[in-house]
């Protein structure tokens, strides 16, 4: 272990338990003396297996109430029937008086029980000095306004000719400023004034209140008052300030609950209460995680104490969020520096530089994971809740995976130290000579004018020793085969063959394995490219001296397109491609770990044979023969020099079609060499071998999970919407995390790009839309590569005489669903939550899970307007892109624009 891989550890320790001292301030705010003028109680306890109110027993409301009465003189109850009729009996014996309340709802004959016990109570119970009938009765039935007040109305007048006590209702200031016919009716106004639920910034929340109070009192001078519901919450989502405040009060950031806040708030206001001799309840004395299911996640967290009657720091003491905050940064430290010793472990490559980005990355990764924890820890969780986490957390698992993952591909590609590549062919011993090369080229129904140009670059090669075997498998039509087998006879070189096999199994595997069988026995180099490539007259005689080195087995030059001038579609899929070349394969190429993509590979034979030929059952046979190579103890060289270009696909369904093949191979291929693939099971390949290949196909299997989250988030959507209640966006540090994700992804792909890609700025970002297009097609592969072992047949509809439009929006049919769904539901959060920032943010989560879909509509469209094409021009190129880039002389392939490109 480097010694300066502990000083970045424990430096970056630091720093991470400066953050969270820094994050977590003690508020030094002085703390309120005395007692207080009165707090609501409502009895219910929580049920020990769910959030569900339990009601308490008698000796359960006695403790409360002992509790109670060591902070006030006065409590506030809420309802008049079952064991809530018992209250003001108890608080008596305490001492207490008693603000008796009964509960009005739609419920005409638990009405009538509850107007009768709290007239009841009214004589029975000395201590008793006043009553409200209803709470918040005409708020909760704004749409029916005039008949609940009429309703309200005459149980006031029942209650008031039945008892001496003063008389009431509760209500939000505003009912009472609209209302003074309701004031007419009641002894005293029982005002709610609770700036959080209007949205107003902690630092405004005082004034705001005092106003509300005071324009009451100034419009109804005569009427006493008593603030029957003043506090704030100690957790909860932020809720944005709502419209109808003045300006004033706006873009000041909402009202966020808090344990910081509710304690400021609750302090500043009694101490100006107690100043102007306000008449108040402070709601409320324990917290009702019952509630949730009423108010949502806020309405738990009012009380003065926890719902395991744990008293909070709101009245006493310093105030601060995360109390326990030196318990989690030391499990972040504790957590975080042996993960992050272990990430610079295994990349001791990397400059200093690198190796501190990777240890940030890590820090990152476990703080988040402590940030989660520590959120949810302070929280009643619902059944709810509890499937949330069931359901995002494995996806934020997996961000998080892929995040490092990304990282550290951004770090080795940007601060590698020395390169461990073997770029050029070691020095060739006089007793080795240059062996044979058999030059396979499998092809099926392929243009025969496409086939002989690609045999008249192969006739070019400059090397002294090869074959050509051209093997046409199950090709139907005689008119596509025999002209290429006439042009293979016309040569009369006998180490030019061609092979027609009629019906022929294994696809292009099996085609393959039967050139095998054809080679010429001193072949010693199997050499394969695809059917539609002009291969440099150099390709063999540069890169066959790799096989000097015993340890050889395979040597891949990079994929290459001549016909990325074409149009705009075309130039954005041969810069899309060029990424994995630049940046992948050469980072893979460190640790021995390339992807075989089968054009361009030069196999050694007797590793080829030793490992039991191509595989039939696998449709990226290529890559499945790279792994099984590393499982043998082989070797592979990489080269980012392009010999040979081939031709892209013409389409974007054809280009997404590529892509569902290689994605689905992959999995097909993590299925047969799971074992060699897992950490502490397989022993055939090395750590690093393992890990490129997974973190490799991770990011497809994230697209593959992507679908689920998505099918997920619209289903979240429509609960949010439907069931507010029940169902509120999640917490706002998950959402932080999938849209920094995202931003990371984009940005580390435009920074690698800019510095390893010679590309224009424009195809940098043409690459990135071209990339995106391509997620849905990947995750649908990946499920049914999963689920399935053979490739399901795709059809595409026939629209050869429809409008070019139209054309595009059927070949990105279900992208293009998809993507108004998801911006659909987002618009629908914006207009239904708008008060709730979380929601806001829940919202642009939608829009960015949406972005793939819409670049793949975009891809499509551009394909079928064909935009930007071109008729000849330039062809950039991957070698000639390098070689101006590095000012190596390639002149056959540097190209003005090209030159420009670069």
């Amino acid at each position: 272990m480097r010694f300066s891989n502990w000083l970045i550890g424990l430096a970056l320790a630091a720093m991470v338990a400066a953050a969270w001292f820094v994050l977590n301030p003690t508020i030094d705010a002085d703390p309120f003396q005395g007692d207080l003028r009165g707090v609501s109680y409502a009895a219910w306890r929580q049920d020990p297996t769910s959030l569900a109110k339990r009601e308490p027993t008698i000796e359960e409301i006695r403790e409360d109430l002992q509790l109670v009465a060591g902070l006030t003189r006065s409590v506030r109850t809420y309802e008049a029937t079952g064991v809530a009729q018992r209250i003001p009996a108890i608080a008596a014996e305490m001492g207490l008086n008693v603000t008796a309340g009964a509960w009005i709802d739609v419920d005409k004959k638990i009405n009538e029980e509850e107007i009768a016990n709290i007239v009841a109570i009214a004589h029975d119970v000395g201590s008793v000095n006043q009553l409200i009938v209803g709470n918040e009765y005409l708020h909760r039935n704004r749409d029916k306004e005039a008949e609940a007040k009429a309703e309200l109305v005459g149980y006031l007048r029942r209650v008031k000719a039945a008892s001496d006590l003063p008389v009431s209702t509760a209500e939000p200031f505003d009912i009472w400023l609209e209302n003074p016919d309701l004031v007419a009716e009641v002894d005293f106004i029982a005002v709610h004034i609770l700036p959080f639920w209007n949205g107003i910034n902690i630092d405004q929340a005082l004034k705001w209140t005092l106003d509300r109070y005071y324009a009451v009192q100034k419009k109804y001078p005569d009427k006493r008052i008593l603030i029957a519901e003043v506090g704030w919450p100690s957790e909860g989502l932020t809720r944005s300030t709502l419209p109808e405040e003045g300006p004033e009060y706006q873009d000041k950031g909402g009202a966020v609950a808090s344990p910081v806040n509710q304690g400021l708030f609750l302090r500043r206001f009694l101490v100006e209460a107690k100043k102007a001799d306000i008449d108040y309840n402070v709601i409320e004395a324990f917290d009702q995680p019952w509630k949730i299911a009423v108010e949502g996640g806020v309405g738990a967290y009012w009380g003065l104490w926890n719902a395991d009657r744990q008293p909070k720091p709101a009245l006493q003491g310093n105030l601060i969020n995360f109390a326990d905050w030196p318990a989690f940064a030391i499990a972040s430290i504790v957590i975080g520096l042996p993960f992050v010793l272990f990430l610079m472990r295994t990349e001791l490559g990397m400059k200093r530089r690198g190796r501190f980005f990777v240890a940030m990355l890590g820090y990152g990764g476990v703080i988040t994971a402590v940030l989660i924890y520590a959120q949810y820890s302070q929280l009643y969780l619902t059944m709810y809740d509890v499937l949330a986490m069931v359901a995002v957390a494995p996806a934020v698992l997996l961000l998080l995976t892929i995040f490092l993952i990304e990282g550290l591909e951004m770090a080795v590609n940007l601060w590698l130290g020395q390169s461990k590549r073997s770029l050029v062919p070691p020095p060739i011993h006089s007793s080795w000579k240059l062996p044979k090369v058999s030059v396979h080229v499998p092809c099926y129904n392929e243009p025969p004018d496409m086939m002989i140009e690609t045999i008249q670059a192969l006739e070019r090669l400059d090397y002294p020793n090869f074959e050509v075997l051209i093997i046409d498998n199950n090709t139907k039509d005689d008119a596509v085969w025999q002209p290429v087998e006439a042009y293979i006879k016309s040569l009369n070189r006998p180490n030019f063959r061609f092979f027609h096999l009629p019906k022929w199994p294994g696809f292009k595997a099996g085609a393959l394995n039967y050139a095998l069988t054809e080679t010429h026995p001193e072949a010693e180099i199997i050499a394969t490219i695809d059917s539609d490539y002009i291969v440099r007259a150099s390709w063999l005689s540069d890169l066959v001296p790799h096989f000097s080195s015993p340890q050889v087995a395979l040597v891949q030059a990079p994929q290459d397109y001549r016909d990325g001038h074409e149009d705009l579609f075309k130039r954005m899929c041969f810069w899309e491609y060029a990424g994995f070349f630049y940046l992948g394969m050469k980072s893979r190429d460190e640790k021995n770990a390339i992807i075989q993509h089968g054009t361009m590979a030069l196999i050694r034979r007797s590793a080829l044979t030793q490992a039991g030929g191509w595989a039939e059952w696998c449709i990226t046979e290529d890559a499945e023969l790279g792994l099984r190579l590393f499982e043998a103890g082989h070797k592979a060289v990489y080269t980012e020099k392009s010999y040979g270009r081939g031709l892209m696909p013409d389409s974007f369904d054809a280009f997404r079609k590529q892509r569902y093949r290689w994605a689905y191979g992959a999995m097909q291929i993590l299925k047969s060499h799971w074992r060699d693939l897992l950490p502490f099971m397989g022993k055939r390949l090395e750590p690093a071998q393992r890990y490129q290949f997974l973190a490799g196909w991770l990011p497809w299997i994230a697209d593959g999970l992507q679908i689920s989250f998505i099918a997920l988030a619209i289903a979240w959507t429509v609960g949010m919407i439907l069931w507010p209640q029940y169902i509120a966006p999640p917490l706002t540090v998950y959402l932080f995390v999938t849209i920094g994700m995202f931003a990371f992804k984009v940005g580390k792909s435009f920074w690698l790009y800019a510095q390893k890609v010679p590309c224009s700025i424009w195809d940098n970002i043409g690459a990135s839309l071209a990339g995106l297009a391509l997620s849905y097609s990947v995750g649908k592969a990946v499920w049914r590569g999963i689920f399935t072992s053979n490739l399901p047949f795709h059809r595409t509809p026939k629209m050869e005489n429809a409008p070019a439009a139209l054309r595009g929006l059927v070949s990105a049919r279900e992208e293009t669903a998809i993507f108004l769904i998801l911006v659909g539901c987002g618009i629908w959060t914006i207009e239904e939550r708008s008060l709730e920032p979380a929601a806001f943010l829940w919202a642009i989560l939608l829009f960015v899970q949406s972005l793939p879909f819409f670049s793949a509509l975009l891809l499509s469209m551009i394909n079928a307007l064909r935009l930007g094409q071109r008729r000849g021009g330039a062809e950039p190129s991957l070698t000639a892109a390098l070689a101006v880039a590095s000012g190596e002389d390639l002149s056959l392939d540097v190209t003005p624009e090209t030159k420009k490109a670069a």
